[in-house]
């Protein structure tokens, strides 16, 4: 997805390499799977190249998932997620150690795909996973879960159909509402955590994800009647 070591300035590769001049270098594992974010966060501010390649181990998997899910696209996704961690790269020294470095990262992501859903009009949802699902994980991962226990084939037909439509009601909502519905209903977080992967206050998302609700009952509604 990302070379670290492509990213990172070459004075920085250069003093980590040789071990000169980096604080803390002698309390530093030589195994680093075990240390904390933060910890790796502080290692790769002051060039280690292995403390941010265990940053990207750790966080190359969910910020991966979290951009398949919002926009449906791996190819896509996968340069977000490369996007991603060049601006975590770019942007460590800002970091406030007092905030969790995973939600940091997945605002940064969040917000780059919200970013592309601005400037393009992007499938969300479906019932049978995204079209560019390439195995059974991703399709399922992308797919929209509809409680379907003990369906007959009909119910399966209006299920299917109760899918399709969900899923072009929620295409319609802008960018900040739908990232809010599907952190909470296809992520499964909660709102405390949508509040802190999108750097909102907590009564902001629950405001935005009553108004996405009423929003999709509203396109609903004709189908309901």
């Amino acid at each position: 997805m990302i070379s670290p070591s492509a990213a990172l300035p070459r004075a920085a590769r250069t003093t980590s390499e040789e071990g000169d001049g980096v604080i803390g270098a002698k309390d530093r594992p030589a195994n680093l799977t075990g240390a904390s974010d933060q910890d790796l966060v502080e290692w790769a501010k002051q060039g280690h190249e292995p403390a941010f390649r265990e940053l990207v181990r750790r966080y190359e998997r969910p910020v991966f998932s979290l951009l398949y899910r919002m926009v449906r696209d791996r190819a896509l996704a996968e340069d977000l997620a490369q996007e991603t961690f060049v601006k975590v790269l770019n942007g460590l020294a800002s970091y406030r150690a007092e905030f969790k470095f995973s939600s940091w990262i997945f605002k940064i992501a969040n917000n780059a795909a919200i970013d592309h859903l601005r400037k393009r009009d992007l499938d969300t949802l479906s019932i049978d996973g995204s079209p560019h699902a390439t195995t059974p994980d991703e399709i399922a991962a992308t797919a929209l879960q509809l409680d379907g226990r003990g369906e007959d084939p009909l119910q399966e037909v209006e299920a299917r159909e109760l899918g399709s439509a969900i899923e072009r009601a929620i295409g319609r909502l802008r960018p900040e509402y739908r990232a809010c519905i599907l952190l909470r209903h296809v992520e499964g977080h909660s709102y405390e955590e949508i509040a802190r992967i999108l750097d909102l206050p907590l009564g902001t998302v629950k405001t935005y994800i009553h108004r996405a609700r009423n929003e999709l009952r509203v396109h609903l509604q004709d189908r309901r009647e």
